[in-house]
């Protein structure tokens, strides 16, 4: 039998697929409308879609973000999705490994996903309380490249058994001095305003995930499995993609985007608004849970096949180009930039 916390992360695959159609109701990347360019100048063949992620160099600007593990099914998961990044050259991240250092046997839900993507791109995944040793280890174990620390303080303070004390800065520091990998701070969907990311850039993080509200909600799932105290008004806690994307624009940071993608066209309009990277999530689990790791290949066929003819479309013959793009805001979106003065 399982550990309880190897029973949560069952309990967070399954509500995250229970109530995929609520959390992505709203697409709000659809108040972002882009100024076409009916003379690109541009073919097809020309357009190289490979980015930078933290110094490391990707085939595509989006990969499979961070998602599960820790028990016998999600690691199941782990190895599908480890499969498909290994065959359509994806990065991937690993789900929270926290429990590993609690529960010796969750480690193989995690070394199956490397296993099953030997050469490829892996980043580990741990809260923003772990050590620097507890760090490096995650690390070694999956033969990392890269670290994401994610911050999580609405999902804690709905989870029943959730951590009620924040004080993660100094410690972030410590992480990124300590280790010999790249080091990516991400929020877990509830977005990041210009304040926090500035206090992660002194706090000496450059990639900074924003990871925006949108998509798989942590709040909502969080209070799903809360039987003492109904927090249901965090259901909408937090900014959405498009809003934290513009308040990072005049920062230092190097953004990755997450949070509610589910197209390819949305992986342009985040690059457009300045991401360097995107991540899925959400989106890819569903199609993986409900239709199989075949669908869920061709599914990533098709962003493949569609990236390039999208910025082909908009005379772009590299991602980071898009941040040259015109673009209007729509209706709450641009309401939102011109009360924050973005």
């Amino acid at each position: 039998m399982e550990s309880q916390q190897a029973q949560r992360k069952n309990e967070h695959l399954s509500l995250a697929e229970k109530d995929y159609q609520l959390n992505h109701q709203h697409d709000f990347f659809n108040d972002v409308q882009l100024i076409p360019n009916a003379l690109p100048e541009l073919a097809v063949a020309d357009v190289d879609c490979a980015i930078q992620l933290a110094g490391i160099k990707l085939d595509w600007p989006f990969y499979i973000e961070a998602m599960t593990g820790g028990s016998k099914q999600t690691g199941k998961v782990n190895q599908q999705l480890g499969k498909i990044a290994n065959d359509k050259h994806l990065a991937i991240a690993t789900g929270s490994m926290s429990i590993i250092f609690k529960e010796r046997d969750a480690a193989s839900s995690f070394l199956t996903l490397r296993e099953a993507d030997p050469h490829g791109v892996v980043l580990a995944n741990l809260g923003a309380h772990a050590t620097p040793a507890q760090a490096q280890q995650a690390v070694d174990l999956i033969d990392a490249d890269a670290l994401e620390i994610h911050v999580n303080a609405a999902q804690e303070l709905v989870m029943p058994e959730g951590a009620r004390d924040f004080h993660w800065l100094d410690n972030i520091t410590r992480i990124v001095d300590a280790l010999t990998v790249p080091v990516i701070v991400k929020e877990v969907g509830f977005g990041m305003s210009r304040h926090s990311i500035e206090q992660l850039l002194q706090a000496g993080v450059s990639w900074i995930n924003i990871s925006g509200r949108g998509g798989t909600n942590f709040a909502r799932i969080e209070n799903r499995r809360n039987h003492e105290l109904d927090l249901s008004d965090l259901d909408n806690w937090g900014l959405t993609t498009p809003e934290t994307l513009l308040e990072a624009q005049k920062t230092a940071a190097q953004v990755v985007a997450s949070g509610g993608i589910t197209s390819p066209l949305d992986v342009v309009k985040a690059g457009v608004l300045g991401a360097q990277a995107v991540g899925v999530a959400g989106f890819f689990l569903h199609q993986l849970i409900t239709a199989g790791p075949e669908k869920l290949a061709t599914v990533i066929d098709q962003w493949q096949a569609e990236l390039p003819r999208l910025l082909t479309l908009l005379g772009c013959q590299k991602f980071h180009d898009l941040k040259q793009v015109d673009y209007v805001l729509h209706q709450q979106l641009w309401e939102y930039a011109q009360q924050r003065r973005l």
